[in-house]
């Protein structure tokens, strides 16, 4: 497999070593709109030194009525151009919650594979008493990134749609428990939460570690949470969330374990939950 993770070891010592070099550390944190609140204000308290601000709305297609749609490669590569990124730049995301994968599958998708998550994000590197920065990021000179799309690897609502009518693959949603059984609000004004018929809840906070600063798990570890699920995670997947953010974690997990084929539906519950003609379910309470 590759090794899309950096340790929080080495890359302070990346950033004390080669301080020149053509790397970008972004921070991707972001929050649901019904938390009321923005990360670049967690970002100007304190982030890594040099670290640059990706606003995941800023790098979201603005037309669609569904949120945190993957944009089209102009504005990709125009947002990231902007961040100081070109081709051949070596890009590390983190965050302090649950976005990086989200990013780190975005840049993929328009041909980039110099990008790696950091392992623990934010939250580890704070605890371990990290060199911290505050205030607005560095200026950034701007630089000429070019997007080559990756086709074949977004499940459309239709490809969604067929899979809960007829099968043919597993569909693993991230969300919590409360939203998937529909006992608690989807997060999204106006969106009632619910699930897809035949879908699987796997939440992702499942593949992380929170007593050890919120690592991602082995993939020994992983496998097992899919086994556990009755997910085949060598057969075809969907994942989904309520946005497309999340389910890039489970991508993200299933990819680690060798699987490349899997499917990530980015309209999500957001566009699924809104439509009139797709048939949900709403499960009993959790006891």
């Amino acid at each position: 497999m590759a090794d899309w993770l950096i340790e929080t070891e080495e890359l302070a010592r990346l950033l004390k070593t080669e301080g020149d070099a053509d790397r970008v550390v972004l921070d991707c944190s972001w929050y649901l709109p019904d938390a009321g609140k923005h990360a670049i204000d967690d970002f100007r308290a304190g982030h890594i030194p040099g670290a640059r601000f990706a606003d995941l709305e800023q790098i979201s297609d603005p037309d669609s009525p569904y949120v945190n749609m993957l944009p089209d490669a102009a504005l990709f590569a125009g947002v990231v151009g902007a961040l100081g990124i070109g081709n051949d730049t070596d890009v590390v995301v983190y965050d302090a919650g649950y976005v990086s994968a989200r990013l780190w599958w975005m840049f993929r998708m328009f041909g980039h594979g110099r990008i790696r998550i950091l392992n623990g994000g934010w939250r580890k590197w704070k605890a371990e008493g990290r060199s911290i920065e505050t205030g607005e990021a560095s200026v950034a000179t701007p630089r000429e990134f070019v997007a080559r799309p990756v086709p074949g690897r977004v499940a459309s609502l239709e490809q969604v749609r067929t899979v809960v009518e007829q099968g043919g693959a597993a569909i693993v949603d991230a969300r919590t428990p409360a939203r998937f059984q529909g006992a608690e609000g989807s997060g999204y004004p106006g969106v009632a939460s619910g699930a897809m018929p035949g879908a699987v809840n796997l939440h992702w906070g499942r593949f992380f570690d929170s007593a050890n600063n919120f690592v991602f798990v082995s993939p020994e570890r992983a496998a097992e949470i899919f086994a556990e699920a009755k997910v085949d995670v060598n057969g075809p997947i969907i994942t989904t969330c309520g946005s497309g953010v999340t389910a890039a974690i489970l991508g993200f997990m299933v990819e680690r374990l060798g699987n490349k084929d899997w499917l990530l539906y980015d309209g999500s519950w957001h566009e699924w939950g809104q439509r009139p003609d797709t048939p949900k379910l709403v499960h009993a309470s959790p006891k």
